[in-house]
């Protein structure tokens, strides 16, 4: 039985936004699985599941994989905290930092994988990111003031 309701607890957290113990209990009575809230404390602690906050803000429970920052998510949380500005010109994009912000940033974009891009060079305050033949220098900069929140 123990098991079964670990897996439905996985399931649960892995496909709705279960944001309290209260929360995942009430789900799994619903589901079969009467239980209190410190047998969901233990449940939680054994599986490891941990809490985060969501892309809307909100606190929910996640697996450990799910909680660790991937990199496009490192990529995006570097370029919120450190692009001021995004420009395009031929096959380069140019991302304004503040004074030390480039380097991070710049690495993390190497990182990520972004689509269409080949390579970064990052100074103090700016990286320029190479295209990839073929891709567009718009299309990248859009990418990067979408995941910069500058769109």
């Amino acid at each position: 039985m123990k098991r079964k309701r670990h897996q439905t607890i996985l399931e649960l957290v892995r496909t709705e936004p279960m944001s309290s113990q209260d929360e995942i209990a009430s789900r799994l009575d619903a589901l079969g699985f009467p239980v209190t809230q410190s047998t969901v404390s233990r449940d939680l602690d054994e599986l490891g599941l941990v809490r985060i906050r969501d892309a809307e803000g909100r606190m929910r429970y996640a697996t450990p994989d799910e909680a660790s920052p991937g990199p496009a998510r490192h990529a995006r949380a570097l370029l919120r905290e450190f692009a001021l500005g995004v420009e395009h010109s031929a096959n380069l994009v140019l991302v304004k930092t503040p004074p030390a912000g480039a380097m991070p940033a710049a690495r993390a974009l190497d990182a990520a994988g972004v689509e269409g891009v080949l390579g970064t060079v990052a100074g103090d305050d700016t990286i320029i990111v190479v295209v990839r033949e073929g891709a567009r220098a718009r299309d990248v900069a859009g990418r990067l003031r979408e995941m910069a929140g500058l769109t």
